[in-house]
């Protein structure tokens, strides 16, 4: 996959110097770190890291302060959103303003460095435990009659609604009755149908398209 070069921006010392240990040990290159904000943009201009991890919470500075300074200037800059902000609306709010993904910190170490490495590939990764919160908490709005625009089968639309509350292949398959590999199968049919890439992409997409509009639980 290639070593993939990161940039560090962490108020916490200890928790940057871990990071810096935990990804280094991993494969993974720290390019550049910074606790300073407002050193956030020229950092990355100088070293150009695929991936930027970015604390939520740095002082008198917010890190969607310094996302939206980061999008203004290197537009093409893959930041990941790294916190310990369970707050539904930090999560949504982080997506809509650009951020690749949105992790908390205390995740396992080996499930950060996959992650890192799919929002490398261009995946907006998310901590699994917000994929049904996007689903339900996404702003509504389109045509509900959008849904047939996509020719989603019946069977994808039961995969597509599973997806939205954020549940995995395991979970579906069991709700559905049918074994994990032919859930893999609709699930690749509907991303390819919705034009997205990851499942969370998905789950806003039949949000904010009102695709699921009929089940009172999405």
């Amino acid at each position: 996959m290639g070593n993939v070069r990161l940039v560090v921006i962490d108020d916490h010392t200890l928790f940057r110097t871990g990071l810096y240990e935990l990804l280094e040990r991993r494969g993974l290159e720290v390019v550049g770190m910074t606790s300073d904000p407002g050193e956030s943009v020229d950092l990355i201009q100088t070293h150009r890291p695929d991936i930027t991890l970015l604390d939520l919470r740095m002082g008198e500075v917010g890190g969607l302060e310094v996302l939206q300074q980061i999008n203004k200037q290197i537009p093409d800059q893959r930041v990941i959103i790294l916190t310990t902000s369970t707050n539904k609306g930090d999560v949504l709010q982080s997506l809509r303003l650009g951020a690749a993904g949105y992790l908390l910190k205390d995740m396992d170490p080996d499930q950060l460095v996959e992650q890192i490495n799919k929002a490398k590939e261009g995946e907006t990764v998310v901590a699994q435990e917000f994929t049904g919160l996007l689903a339900r908490a996404a702003v509504v709005k389109g045509d509900v009659g959008s849904r047939n625009a996509y020719n989603l089968t019946p069977r994808e639309m039961d995969i597509l609604k599973h997806i939205a509350r954020g549940e995995s292949n395991k979970h579906i398959a069991s709700e559905l009755g049918i074994v994990d590999g032919t859930v893999k199968l609709h699930v690749r049919a509907v991303l390819k149908k919705l034009g997205v890439q990851t499942r969370v992409q998905a789950a806003l997409l039949a949000v904010s398209e009102r695709l699921c509009e009929d089940d009172p639980q999405v």
